[in-house]
C-alpha cells in the first residue's frame, strides 16, 4: 500500500511533458518581438494561458475519452503556477487567493477565446488579445496577428491525434516570423 506513494504516475508524467511542449511553443520570441506582447511576467503567463487553453480547446473535441488528460493538463499548468509564485516570493497564506484569481481570469478568457474561435469572429477574437494579452483597449494589426495565430494553432491541432496528445506531444505551428526564419 505505501509503495503506491512512490510510483510514477504515467498521465501525470505525460501531462508535465505535454506541458513542457507547450510552454516551449507560448515562449517562442516573435509575439514579444514583433507583436507588442510585453515579456514581463505578465506578459508571460498570458502567452502560456493561451497556450494552455488552445490544447485544452483541442482536448475538448475529444471529449469524455480527453477528460483524464485535459484534467492532468490543467493540473500541472495551476501546480506550476503555484510553484512560480512561491518562487517570485508570495507568501503561503497569499498564494491560494493568488491562484483562485488566476483560475477565474483562466476561466474567463478560455470562455471568450473560446467563443470568438467557435463562431469565427476574428474581431471578437482580436478584441479578446488585445485587452488580455496586449492589455489595449481595441484591437490592433499586433491582435489581428495574434488572432490569426490563434485560428491556425486551433485549426493545426484539430489534426492531432488525441493519443499522441496524450503521450505528451503537441505541435503549435509557426508564427509568420518563425516560419520566414
Amino acid at each position: 500500500m505505501i509503495l503506491r506513494l512512490f510510483r510514477k504516475d504515467p498521465r501525470r508524467e505525460a501531462a508535465e511533458t505535454l506541458y513542457g511542449e507547450i510552454v516551449a511553443a507560448a515562449r517562442r520570441p516573435a509575439p514579444f518581438v514583433d507583436l507588442g506582447v510585453e515579456d514581463s511576467v505578465e506578459g508571460r503567463y498570458e502567452m502560456l494561458a493561451a497556450h494552455v487553453f488552445l490544447a485544452l480547446r483541442r482536448l475538448k473535441a475529444d471529449g469524455d475519452a480527453a477528460r483524464p488528460v485535459s484534467q492532468a493538463l490543467f493540473d500541472v499548468f495551476f501546480r506550476n503556477m503555484d510553484d512560480q509564485l512561491r518562487e517570485m516570493g508570495v507568501g503561503d497564506l497569499t498564494v491560494g487567493k493568488k491562484i483562485r484569481a488566476l483560475a477565474e481570469g483562466f476561466y474567463g478568457r478560455m470562455g471568450a477565446y473560446d467563443a470568438a474561435l467557435a463562431a469565427a469572429d476574428k474581431d471578437a477574437l482580436a478584441g479578446a488579445i488585445a485587452r488580455n494579452i496586449l492589455a489595449r483597449e481595441t484591437a490592433d494589426e499586433s491582435a489581428r496577428r495574434l488572432a490569426d495565430y490563434f485560428v491556425a494553432a486551433d485549426a493545426a491541432l484539430k489534426g492531432q491525434d488525441l493519443a499522441t496528445i496524450a503521450a505528451g506531444a503537441i505541435e503549435f505551428p509557426p508564427y509568420d516570423r518563425d516560419a520566414a526564419a
